[in-house]
């Protein structure tokens, strides 16, 4: 359902795109930019498929490395990657970088909508380790500590073990695949983890988040209550953590609804109750229309072949 879901988003979605083709370039002009924040283990070309389809959608598109050194320095940084952008924003987040945006959009009145894929999304006190303590996945067993040094700092960085980085992160992606990702992969510091989030945007700024069913990094009931929790727009499609990469499709669908999005409508309520019913209602009413859609077609050929001769 989930699935049929985001295609019908995708179908619905064109249509107004189209529709815009002879408006002026002002018009257009009004899209918002879409920021995509990669996680950890992870760099920007992890947005690679998405980035082709929302280019060709005619979105400006920015995909910054995420530093991977601590919730607070990385999410100031992508702070300032918002603040030299004009006009309003879409932001989305992949794993780790779910905290990092649930940080970075806080207080900033362009960020329109926020995306969370197989995300984190703490709110104000959790850190991505309360979290997965709560919520017990695969990811314990898969990483290794490694010791570094720069610039006369000194901690630990968490590395995806290559044996498991298949299994645990990527495993609808060929083998060969996976090798490649274990090799280039970006090391997070611990601090990533351990440091508490101090504000939670998703609080104030409409949400949507694709859950990862298959997801062995983040347990997919994580990602649930998360969702319910903040109200979010909430799809769900079989994929491991990386569905960015192996359901590029429904993740542009997702980020097509967020950019839809009435960014003159109230803020969401902090529980979500009453939103998550919306969004689904939403969701459900966009297939129903298809349906419709296609049943009208049918029922007026055939009072047409009644009415020949």
């Amino acid at each position: 359902m989930a699935a049929g879901c985001a295609v019908a988003l995708s179908t619905v979605l064109a249509v107004p795109v189209a529709a815009d083709a002879g408006k002026t370039t002002a018009t257009t002009t009004t899209k918002p930019t879409i920021v995509l924040v990669h996680g950890a283990f992870a760099d920007a070309s992890s947005w690679n498929g998405v980035v082709e389809r929302l280019e060709r959608r005619g979105y400006t598109v920015i995909a910054p490395a995420n530093p991977l050194r601590g919730l607070y320095t990385d999410s100031t940084y992508i702070a300032s990657v918002l603040d030299s952008i004009k006009g309003p924003i879409v932001l989305a987040g992949h794993s780790y970088g779910g905290a990092v945006i649930s940080t970075a959009a806080a207080a900033n009145p362009r960020v329109k909508s926020l995306v969370y894929v197989s995300a984190l999304m703490p709110d104000v006190g959790e850190s991505g380790m309360s979290l997965g303590a709560k919520y017990p996945s695969e990811l314990g067993t898969a990483t290794k500590s490694v010791p570094y040094r720069a610039g006369g700092v000194s901690g630990t960085d968490l590395y995806l073990k290559p044996d498991r980085i298949h299994a645990v992160f990527a495993a609808d992606l060929p083998v060969n695949t996976a090798r490649v990702m274990a090799v280039t992969q970006r090391p997070a510091a611990t601090t990533a983890f351990s440091e508490t989030a101090k504000v939670a945007a998703w609080k104030h700024i409409p949400s949507w988040f694709l859950v990862a069913k298959q997801d062995k990094t983040i347990n997919p009931d994580q990602e649930r209550f998360e969702a319910k929790r903040a109200g979010s727009h909430t799809v769900e499609i079989n994929s491991s953590h990386v569905a960015m990469i192996s359901h590029p499709d429904a993740v542009t669908a997702l980020l097509q609804a967020a950019t839809a999005a009435d960014p003159a409508r109230p803020a969401l309520a902090a529980t979500g109750t009453t939103h998550d019913a919306r969004a689904e209602t939403a969701l459900t009413g966009i297939a129903a229309g298809t349906l419709l859609a296609g049943t009208g077609a049918i029922l007026l050929g055939r009072r047409l072949r009644r009415s020949r001769p």
